[in-house]
């Protein structure tokens, strides 16, 4: 059976079944995210197809509400920006670099897009295939 999103679930060792619980929140009640999604977005009815140009307003102003807080806090911690910067670089300036020292830095998906083309090719034998299977079922696990 389904449970909701946030769920905490257990196999009970001991009778072998598996156990669900909803979280709770601060009040003592578990919220799903539905409960969560109801009470972000107020009193609007999410069910129907159409809404009210007054719900739309109110949605548009609580996005735009969060939207400001959000500049808030990056205008107070511009200083956090700049440390992550220094920390890590562009994925276009370390593939220059590995070019440089003659390694080729591959992303997932370019390993992904070659396992797959050698899974489809015809001049591949049976053992490149399967042993391309287990790699690109790996990477795609990781997705």
């Amino acid at each position: 059976q389904a449970v909701p999103a946030g769920s905490h679930v257990r196999l009970n060792l001991q009778t072998g079944e598996r156990e669900a619980k909803l979280p709770d929140s601060e009040n003592g009640k578990s919220d799903t995210r539905e409960e969560r999604r109801r009470k972000r977005l107020g009193k609007v009815d999410v069910d129907s197809n159409s809404f009210t140009s007054q719900e739309l307003k109110k949605a548009l102003a609580k996005m735009k509400e969060s939207e400001k807080a959000e500049r808030k806090v990056r205008k107070r911690f511009p200083a956090h920006e700049e440390e992550v910067r220094k920390k890590f670089r562009p994925i276009e300036q370390l593939k220059e670099e590995f070019e440089k020292l003659n390694v080729k830095m591959e992303t997932d998906y370019e390993i992904m897009v070659k396992l797959i083309s050698k899974f489809n090719s015809s001049a591949s034998t049976l053992d490149e295939k399967v042993a391309a299977l287990y790699d690109l079922e790996y990477y795609v696990h990781q997705v």
